[in-house]
């Protein structure tokens, strides 16, 4: 079982890599490697794709990769093989991200990327944006087989200003509070993704990527 991290300039390219390493040694997987060439996406049992920034400029650094989009697309779509989007690598799948404007997504989980507003409904100002630190998880969903058997309590590392809201209710897997509901973990059919970071998350998301792993969808 082969794991393709894409390499686009963005992203902590080293951290995911030595947690989805370790996380197939426990679970008995095979090779994580981190790369730029489609033909490796393309022969991958599974694809991450991190991403670290703004929404406008994580996608040019994507469509900036010959062949890259399209080995993507034939991966999930055609082949519907296990996907994890990870920070801005999950808000990618959206339709579009509103940050800088307005920037076409892939349209996998069908909604809008958009900005936090902590406390908005209330007034209240005491929330900062970018969210940033540790929050509790909230499962939506029952019975995913990528949130089986996570920690009680679930704390994941966040550093974000922006999440996704989808369009479809039952594409929300997980949220944290932070003045409002935020997303946390979107996914359907074979793909999921974290607005948290789990390789920052200690045992939930070395939990979680283990799940991932082992994920047959």
């Amino acid at each position: 079982m082969t794991v393709a991290i894409i390499d686009y300039g963005s992203g902590n390219l080293r951290s995911a890599a030595k947690s989805l390493e370790r996380a197939a040694k426990e679970a008995g997987g095979g090779p994580v490697r981190v790369t730029d060439d489609p033909a490796v996406v393309r022969d991958a049992d599974r694809v991450v794709l991190p991403g670290v920034g703004a929404f406008g400029d994580c996608r040019a650094g994507l469509h900036a990769l010959p062949g890259m989009v399209e080995a993507l697309i034939d991966f999930v779509e055609t082949r519907q093989r296990p996907f994890l989007g990870i920070c801005v690598g999950m808000q990618l799948m959206a339709s579009r991200g509103l940050e800088h404007g307005s920037h076409a997504g892939f349209g996998w989980i069908p909604g809008d990327v958009v900005a936090l507003e902590p406390g908005a409904d209330s007034g209240s100002g005491a929330l900062k944006v970018p969210h940033m630190g540790w929050n509790l998880l909230r499962m939506e969903a029952v019975d995913h087989p990528v949130l089986a058997e996570l920690p009680q309590p679930s704390y994941v590392y966040f550093v974000h200003s922006f999440h996704l809201r989808p369009a479809d209710p039952a594409h929300l897997l997980a949220s944290v509070d932070y003045g409002e509901r935020v997303t946390a973990i979107v996914g359907r059919d074979n793909l999921i993704g974290t607005q948290f970071h789990p390789e920052k998350s200690q045992a939930a998301g070395l939990r979680f990527l283990g799940n991932f792993l082992r994920w047959c969808p």
